[in-house]
């Protein structure tokens, strides 16, 4: 399957207008924003857990990264309620579930080779980031490999603008903005090539965003051999 698989195009989806489409475990449901393969697939999705519903255990050789939108994530570590992110690396596995349902965004097999750290930010925590003019509050959630993942408040009615020399993943968690013409609201999904400057303005009330100044795809991306793969995708 391939969607939004040209990275020099400038992609958005309005997730929140989406049907719901089944994952292969019951209870657990997905919007496909970025996808390349099948069941194993480099993806970026937003996938919604019914309460009680659980992977069974899998392995990440890519690496997964996600951010819970709402309700709380389980797994053999803890308890992740919204707005905390984290970033499993290459290697780790674990059977995610949820007792009372949850929603997360979620990226599969798009780390770099070498990148082994295992990072987890609880919502409230990861450093300060740049504040003033627009940005009311800014969370550092990660600064490395390449990467910047950043969770900010915009303030309602603000221009903003974000140079992007390497690529930008954005979503949109709550409010609104206008970017290019388009209407962002709560969970679309917004991905420029690098040298796509950013611009948009903030809707009437305000925007919270968590976005991603990274490479789109990284030159030493963990190799994804769909056939070879044990990992599950979401």
């Amino acid at each position: 399957m391939l969607l939004n698989d040209d990275l020099s195009e400038r992609a958005l989806v309005h997730a929140g207008r989406l049907e719901w489409m089944p994952s292969p475990t019951k209870g657990v449901d997905r919007r496909m924003l970025f996808r390349i393969g099948g069941e194993k697939a480099r993806a970026t999705s937003i996938v919604r857990y019914a309460a009680g519903s659980r992977f069974p255990h899998h392995e990440h050789p890519g690496g997964e990264e996600f951010l819970v939108l709402d309700g709380v994530f389980q797994d053999e570590s803890g308890d992740f309620p919204t707005g905390s992110y984290v970033r499993n690396p290459p290697g780790t596995g674990h059977a995610p579930g949820s007792e009372n349902g949850c929603v997360i965004l979620v990226k599969l097999w798009q780390f770099k080779q070498s990148d082994r750290e295992r990072i987890v930010r609880l919502a409230g925590q990861g450093r300060s980031g740049e504040l003033g003019g627009a940005v009311m509050s800014s969370t550092i959630l990660f600064d490395g490999a390449d990467e910047r993942v950043m969770l900010e408040d915009w303030q309602a009615h603000a221009d903003i603008e974000l140079a992007n020399l390497q690529g930008l993943e954005l979503l949109v968690i709550d409010g609104s903005l206008t970017e290019a013409g388009d209407t962002l609201e709560r969970w679309s999904w917004l991905r420029l090539p690098g040298g796509q400057i950013f611009r948009a303005r903030v809707g009437d009330h305000g925007a919270k965003v968590w976005y991603k100044s990274a490479p789109l795809l990284h030159n030493d991306v963990c190799s994804f051999d769909q056939a070879d793969d044990k990992g599950q995708a979401r």
